[in-house]
């Protein structure tokens, strides 16, 4: 069974025991712009302990029954499907959760979500758009709205902000002018939700197709300011990012590197407020640190080039640096040009040549009558460098060489 065939039964379930029942939300949302729904949400008009009563208590969980919520267990290949009852909203003294629910009907639940397009009900059984808040039209007009009055939404939940720039630019839709007034009047208040929850928006959003869409909105809506750490100045011109965002597609921290890249501002500052994992800030800072080394490839010798493409992230500091010379944001192209064929020629090399092992090791000293000690380090990597560019191509010639200098 699927997911939509799951969701299909539990509408008919509950509308066979006399309860108004409609997919809801992004399910619908999705299904209109012709994309198939990753989840499906169910709202209803029977009470959670009727949802509990119908489906039974063993295939139901009541961890959001406070707030209307129960989610009903399906078989494995369906998951698991959440019915909501018909609520109105209370206060919302912690900008992001309702101090309290009352269960309402159809319409009062569509008027307390955040966004038009996401505030659609459908009927599978009679196949039937419900739409009280003028979704419909606004997926026409390719509209992001905020339902009623945009600041009450927006005080209501703090995350709404950065979750209708994450709509408009995945869905490559415009903010309407009175939601986003009322997101740049709030923006300062985006400290209420949690950095997790932050962290997660921008993830989501700029390792997206519409990254640059999305960078394009957070400055123009005045949050990118407000998500980046208090101690970071703000005057670095972070729209001139649009463009070579347009051109990169990569993973996130490599798309981190690049918006950050010349603002003097580094993954590992980010991480605290952005809940950035380690790995993430462990590639986006040796992109950072590594960028103008490789943007200078012709010009290192090869002792000083090949570590740096034997990491694992030389890859994706090539691939920025393509999407900056294509971006067009780079003085001089034909320097940064051929820096990027050297390095793509090396770095398709096979292990053994790109990587050669070492002619000597410790042990080698040792038999040359060299006592252990911090000088071990600078032989070795004198011969290493050596060995690289060329100057030696054996471990005798290295073993001689040694003798030689040790003798001078």
């Amino acid at each position: 069974m699927t997911p939509r065939q799951w969701a299909v039964r539990i509408v008919n379930q509950l509308q066979k025991a006399g309860f108004q029942t409609l997919w809801a939300g992004g399910c619908v949302r999705d299904a209109l712009l012709g994309i198939e729904p990753k989840d499906y949400d169910v709202a209803t008009s029977a009470t959670p302990d009727e949802v509990q009563q119908l489906f039974g208590i063993k295939k139901t969980l009541a961890i959001g029954k406070s707030f209307g919520v129960i989610t009903v267990l399906g078989p494995k290949s369906a998951g698991h499907i959440e019915v909501a009852t018909f609520r109105r909203d209370g206060g919302y003294s912690d900008g992001r959760r309702p101090d309290s629910v009352e269960f309402t009907d159809a319409k009062e639940d569509a008027l307390r979500r955040d966004y038009t397009i996401n505030g659609m009900f459908f009927d599978p059984i009679t196949e039937e758009v419900i739409d009280y808040v003028g979704g419909q039209e606004d997926i026409q007009r390719k509209l992001i709205r905020a339902i009623g009055d945009a600041d009450q939404r927006i005080e209501e939940d703090k995350l709404r902000m950065l979750r209708g720039v994450r709509f408009a630019a995945t869905y490559g839709f415009e903010i309407e002018p009175k939601t986003m007034v009322a997101i740049q009047n709030k923006a300062c208040e985006i400290s209420a939700v949690s950095p997790e929850r932050i962290g997660t928006e921008l993830r989501r959003m700029l390792g997206h197709s519409g990254k640059a869409r999305a960078l394009r909105l957070l400055i123009e809506g005045r949050l990118w300011e407000q998500v980046l750490p208090s101690d970071i100045a703000s005057d670095f011109d972070w729209s001139d990012k649009v463009g070579l965002l347009q051109e990169l597609d990569s993973d996130f921290p490599t798309l981190l590197a690049a918006i950050l890249s010349g603002s003097m501002v580094t993954a590992s500052t980010l991480q605290d407020s952005w809940r950035l994992k380690n790995d993430e800030v462990v590639q986006a800072d040796w992109i950072l640190a590594n960028e103008e080394k490789l943007a200078q490839a012709i010009e290192l010798p090869w002792s000083q080039l090949q570590p740096l493409l034997v990491s694992p992230h030389a890859s994706k500091t090539v691939d920025f640096l393509q999407a900056k010379l294509d971006s067009g944001s780079v003085a001089d192209s034909k320097r940064l040009a051929n820096s990027i064929a050297l390095c793509r020629e090396k770095l398709a090399l096979d292990e053994a040549a790109l990587n050669p092992s070492p002619l000597l090791r410790g042990e080698d000293l040792k038999e040359l009558g060299i006592a252990p000690g911090p000088q071990f380090k600078s032989i070795l990597d004198t011969v290493r460098n050596k060995q690289l560019d060329g100057e030696l191509n054996s471990s005798e010639q290295a073993r001689n060489w040694i003798i030689d200098s040790k003798q001078r």
